[in-house]
């Protein structure tokens, strides 16, 4: 193909709060796919759960595809493969975590009856898709042996040039924190109940009975200073109930901060081998207030980064771009005429014979 791969990327989330909201992976996904020369159009739409926005959806979806030559179409999240069947065109599907294990209740953090149908359509989505692309390894479970066999493990990236460290004393003064107080950082919303931010807070109450700590909350902050948070705490704390491949831990490694977690999503696989990090053995307050405890105690950074060295966006960008270039030569392959049949030669003097 000489000209620039064309991708339709449609998803149901897409940054849309003034301080830049919680999917800025499928923003940075985007853009990096175009500076390594990949045309890409973005279709967000607001899903809210409503059948009638998955239709105007999916109509929209169909005449963007009338009216431009796109090669493949991208979708984020199983919901949103919805609206792209049946397929016109190549389908690559992105699953995140929730769209395959169910989503949870914002308030009960229990599985709600549209949650619980959230992965089946997921599954079904899957099964039509050409490529099936997973943020960890663990999702694979909940996919089935068919689809999981052929499906690509891509972690949502990160970007090296934002995410690094900085030296603590000038992000503590930039954003106006306690020069000498132990910080330890809780990035997520306070509400929604997967994020468990009770836990947190229960953690680092029991922390201050034997060090003078505090906890911070890097939320509702635009995504381009949650570095300053993260150079400027001591620790990360994080107590999800469901994840796939949380973006923060990652983002924390990249800039040497220490990392306090439960066991969800991939974190075990980040955190492996990572001295000065800990992996809390349950959810208990009590476990993650000691493991805060001895981290704070060792003080210093980890070696976060060269541990997610291989998460670069731009290393994976490739990954996901050749998985584009594969679906469109297989279905070039689907496409293209059987060669004419030839009859073998009949040697002279045979005719008769």
């Amino acid at each position: 193909m000489d000209r620039p791969l064309r991708i339709l990327m449609v998803t149901t989330e897409w940054p849309r709060d003034s301080w830049g909201g919680t999917a800025t992976f499928v923003q940075r996904q985007a853009e990096f796919l175009r500076a390594a020369g990949v045309v890409v159009d973005v279709f967000e739409f607001v899903a809210a759960k409503q059948p009638g926005n998955y239709l105007r959806a999916w109509r929209e979806v169909r005449r963007r595809v009338r009216g431009a030559a796109y090669d493949v179409i991208h979708a984020q999240f199983g919901q949103s493969g919805l609206v792209a069947l049946p397929k016109p065109l190549p389908l690559v599907v992105t699953f995140r975590g929730d769209d395959l294990e169910g989503e949870l209740g914002d308030h009960s953090g229990r599985l709600t009856p549209l949650g619980r149908l959230l992965p089946w359509l997921s599954r079904y989505v899957a099964r039509r898709a050409d490529a099936v692309i997973l943020v960890s390894e663990h999702l694979k479970r909940a996919l089935g042996p068919r689809v999981a066999g052929r499906a690509h493990v891509i972690p949502s990236g990160l970007d090296f040039e934002r995410f690094r460290p900085l030296p603590p004393g000038e992000a503590r003064r930039r954003l106006d924190l306690s020069p000498d107080t132990p910080l330890v950082l809780f990035v997520g919303s306070p509400t929604l109940a997967r994020k468990r931010y009770g836990l947190a807070r229960a953690a680092v109450e029991r922390l201050r009975q034997r060090v003078p700590a505090e906890l911070v909350l890097g939320w509702s902050v635009p995504h381009r200073e949650v570095p300053l948070y993260m150079s400027a705490c001591d620790a990360l704390v994080f107590t999800s109930l469901q994840e796939g491949s949380p973006n923060v831990v990652k983002e924390a490694l990249a800039c040497d901060l220490p990392v306090v977690s439960v066991a969800v999503g991939d974190v075990a696989e980040r955190l492996a081998g990572v001295a000065g990090c800990e992996l809390c053995g349950d959810d208990d307050p009590e476990t993650i207030a000691a493991a805060l405890e001895r981290v704070l105690r060792r003080g210093g950074r980890v070696r976060g980064r060269e541990a997610v060295a291989h998460l670069d966006e731009r290393v994976l960008t490739q990954r996901v771009i050749d998985i584009y270039r594969g679906v469109v030569a297989g279905r070039a392959a689907v496409a293209a005429p059987a060669p004419a049949r030839r009859d073998p030669p009949v040697a002279a003097g045979a005719v008769g014979e």
